[in-house]
């Protein structure tokens, strides 16, 4: 066990309507470019371990990538820094459009 939790996208909608969490999108900024999940943030993968401490402690986070190999990975690095509330959304955005979900363009970096 990885000390993080897989969500689903249907579960990732009513977390983003009931919780104040941190979406974070750690594609590439090329690929973010084409569309992610509204409100979240682009932190690529590659950049976390030198942007972690932007991420605040108390709130839940949610990573994301393409189909969720990538944000494993990202909630793996987190837990193994000690932090808690880490989720990662099964499928990645692949999976949230297939469910019918919307994307838009424009991130915070």
């Amino acid at each position: 066990m990885f000390g993080y939790e897989d969500v689903e996208p249907l579960q990732l909608q009513e977390l983003l309507q009931a919780e104040n969490i941190l979406l974070i999108d750690v594609r590439t900024p090329t690929e973010s470019a084409r569309g992610g999940i509204p409100g979240a943030r682009n932190i690529p993968l590659h950049l976390l371990p030198l942007r972690k401490q932007e991420l605040s402690d108390d709130r839940t986070v949610v990573f994301y990538c393409q189909s969720g190999n990538r944000s494993a990975q990202a909630c793996a690095f987190m837990t193994s820094q000690g932090r808690r509330n880490v989720f990662n959304l099964q499928g990645g955005i692949l999976a949230w459009l297939q469910c019918g979900q919307p994307v838009s363009t424009g991130y915070l970096n």
